[in-house]
């Protein structure tokens, strides 16, 4: 199993731009600005800018890789057969579509602004109306973060209505396996509850257009806990987990307050936190799992209690309690709607003997272990079977029952949805949902081999033969790699190949390819610091010289280092700034680069990277995510992404840098195949690459965008619309070598998006 460096940690996700942030306030718990927001290829009049003079027609698909990201929440409709919806952390809300067993995305239309809204906290569908469903949205509660939002929706997602919090919420933080934190109140559906981490119990009771702080509830909200963790209707009664301490759980009253539910578990005088609640109908009975802390993470202990509704006696169900090495906590929870009694509950946290599902059948009182007859396949997303094995799961935190089909269950890991139709084979249902961190593109040269190269958060490295099939070759790949940090080729010999990554099941942190990334050999040796703080590294253009540089996760910078062997030795370059990436000439093989974003200096090497001096300096300070690219074919043609500071670019090797006219921002660039220059109907020698980047450029559009420039940067043309902008894209972008137009580009949780003019 590998040893997951989550990119959902809020130290390692980049706030919005500076100047760029969509923070919102107001008196109120809420502002109620209410807009339209389509989605999933409808536009409405609000958000089409008032003139868009250069774009041009972009058909956008997702490559397939399958999943890859923590599902937190899955939802059926009670009300209508095979509607069902999903929430991730990172990556926004899905609609499953039943009859094409695909999910459809559901929020791509975020903008750059609007990155936090991509995470969704929690997700509420109206069981007397089929066609509403609603979404609580909001990445990180920090103070650097801008407050949550909640969409509404009254066709099942194909167009939003949205209202701004004035409160943060935390789908990516610890507690986002909880929930569901949003509901439809069972009395009316015109009142709904909010519950937050930090700022106590909202109420709407105009369908979510505008909140209010229901001041009724009593517990006392912290600044640093988990506030409400769930909301579950049981009949008429809306029961809200509290997961900072006091009581654990609290009930509505018949006169509209709120009272603490009798005899609530506890344990050693601790309250555990209540992490997920169903309700069976049938019975009366309300099913609560417990651990020891919110998870997905640092849970050591748990348990499942059954209320009686009726009498308000609670009984200890738990399946298997923890203790010794085995120690976790429980998580997902569901009920069967069609056979009363019939549970099923996720173990969490539990690497001793791996998570299961336990299913019940007589209310709690025996169970059966689902993963010791469970028949694995994921031959559709084969990347899941590192160290040459299946995992049933973890962090399995989403668990539910088809109320049409006893039969179906799913539930979310932290990488897929896995499903089965019989209780014995189990299978991925992923397809339409990616939510990959995508770190690295590389699009080789050649027509033979991989279409695509990917260097991923948390999963490593993707080698794709199809953009519509799960790489065959990927996570599995010896030395095993969580997320990756370096990806390069060798610009004169593409089928050599080298990666970098944080060290899975092995010490190895590099590793090359001969065969243009199909097979993988480690580093004959490494740093001593690599395995540790992984940086990226480059190629040098004839294969012969690696250059490393090494970053610890807390941002320590070390020296870089260099191998002229293949990587059987190497040695510290004094003189290479330490933390830069560096970049390799394309044509001159003998030539570096590296920016020094603490100064704003770039240097640079002639005698293949053993040392480096100041070409150029003066350029906008900044961090780690500017980036220099240099365009292929061309020795010394270097391109700087500066973020709000612009695009630069240099034509003598860093020797002096030039502002690019018109370039407001600039965060991610690459080139593809140039485009083919035509007089009096005679083809010409195409001209310089295409260049593709995510950046501002007033002339074509008022927000970031995804440009493309046929021209070396004179004049850009918008690619992408309001329906396709998945949020924060400012990593990296490529364009294909192979075909003119082409262009990837990575997204902080919506996988690969890639495209081609329609």
């Amino acid at each position: 199993m590998p040893a997951f460096r989550s990119d959902r940690a809020p130290s390692s996700t980049v706030p919005a731009p500076p100047g760029r942030r969509s923070v919102l306030t107001g008196a109120a718990a809420v502002a109620a600005a209410a807009c339209v927001l389509p989605a999933a290829g409808t536009a409405s009049a609000a958000q089409r800018p008032s003139s868009r003079p250069r774009t041009e027609a972009y058909r956008w698909r997702t490559a397939a890789i399958g999943g890859t990201g923590f599902v937190t929440g899955l939802l059926f409709h009670p009300s209508v057969r095979g509607l069902a919806y999903a929430r991730t952390d990172i990556g926004g809300a899905y609609r499953w579509d039943a009859a094409k067993a695909h999910w459809t995305a559901l929020t791509d239309f975020t903008g750059w602004d609007d990155w936090n809204l991509l995470g969704v906290e929690a997700m509420a569908v109206d069981p007397a109306h089929p066609d509403r469903v609603y979404l609580a949205l909001g990445t990180y509660a920090q103070s650097w973060a801008s407050p949550g939002a909640v969409l509404r929706s009254e066709d099942r997602g194909a167009t939003w209505s949205r209202t701004d919090l004035t409160v943060r919420l935390g789908a990516n933080e610890d507690g986002r396996g909880t929930g569901e934190r949003l509901l439809v109140d069972p009395r009316d559906s015109e009142t709904l509850w909010l519950g937050t981490r930090h700022d106590g119990l909202l109420r709407s009771t105009d369908r979510g257009a505008t909140w209010a702080p229901d001041t009724s509830f009593p517990a006392v909200p912290s600044a640093s806990g988990q506030g409400v963790t769930l909301l579950v209707a049981a009949g008429r009664t809306v029961y809200a987990g509290w997961g900072d301490g006091t009581a654990p759980l609290y009930r509505s009253t018949p006169s509209g307050g709120w009272e603490p539910v009798p005899g609530a578990p506890v344990a050693d005088g601790a309250t555990r936190v209540p992490v997920r609640a169903a309700y069976d109908t049938g019975s009366r009975a309300l099913y609560v799992s417990w651990a020891n802390g919110p998870g997905p993470n640092n849970q050591s202990d748990g348990a499942v209690h059954r209320l009686d509704t009726v009498t308000g006696a609670w009984s200890d169900v738990t399946p298997v309690v923890p203790g010794g090495a085995d120690a976790f906590g429980y998580g997902g929870i569901a009920v069967d709607a069609r056979r009363p009694g019939t549970v099923v509950v996720s173990t969490n946290n539990r690497w001793a003997q791996v998570d299961t599902l336990f299913r019940s059948t007589d209310h709690g009182r025996t169970w059966a272990s689902l993963k010791d007859t469970a028949v694995l396949d994921v031959s559709e997303t084969p990347y899941l079977r590192w160290g040459g094995e299946a995992k049933f799961g973890w962090w399995i935190q989403a668990v539910a029952v088809d109320p049409f089909d006893s039969r179906h269950i799913v539930y979310g890991t932290g990488a897929t949805v896995f499903g089965t139709r019989d209780l014995v084979h189990w299978a991925p249902e992923i397809r339409g949902l990616e939510e990959s961190s995508v770190r690295h593109l590389v699009a080789p040269p050649t027509t033979r081999g991989a279409r695509l190269l990917s260097g991923l958060g948390d999963i490593g490295v993707m080698y794709h033969e199809s953009l519509t099939a799960s790489p065959s070759r990927g996570m599995a790949s010896t030395p095993v790699f969580g997320t990756a940090t370096g990806l390069a080729l060798a610009a004169g010999l593409p089928s050599y190949v080298v990666r970098t990554g944080w060290p899975s099941g092995s010490n190895a942190a590099g590793a090359y390819s001969r065969d243009g990334g199909a097979s993988w050999q480690p580093f004959a040796s490494q740093p001593e610091i690599a395995a540790s703080a992984p940086g990226p590294i480059a190629v040098s253009a004839d294969g012969k010289t690696l250059l490393w540089t090494f970053v610890h996760w807390d941002g320590t910078k070390y020296p870089a280092h260099r191998s002229t062997d293949g990587g059987a030795s190497w040695h510290e370059v004094t003189t290479f700034p330490k933390g830069a990436t560096p970049v390799a000439d394309p044509v001159d093989s003998a030539r570096f680069y590296a920016y020094d974003t603490d100064t704003g200096t770039v240097h640079r090497s002639t005698d293949g990277g053993a040392s480096f001096t100041v070409g150029t300096s003066g350029l906008p300070l900044g961090d780690a995510q500017f980036k220099m690219a240099a365009a292929p074919g061309r020795t010394g043609d270097l391109w700087l992404s500066a973020k709000t500071g612009g695009l630069h670019r240099s034509t003598d090797g860093a020797g002096t840098f030039t502002a690019v006219a018109g370039v407001q921002e600039s965060h991610a660039l690459g080139f593809g195949k140039a485009a083919p220059s035509s007089e009096k109907g005679r083809s010409r020698r195409p001209g310089f690459p295409a260049v593709f980047q995510t950046g501002r450029v007033s002339a074509t559009h008022d927000g970031v965008a995804v440009l493309r420039s046929d021209d070396a940067g004179v004049t850009w043309i918008r690619i992408n619309d309001d329906q396709h902008q998945w949020g924060w894209t400012g990593e990296v972008i490529t364009g294909d070598p192979r075909v003119h137009g082409r262009v990837y580009l990575g997204t902080n949780g919506r996988g690969i998006q890639y495209a081609e003019p329609e």
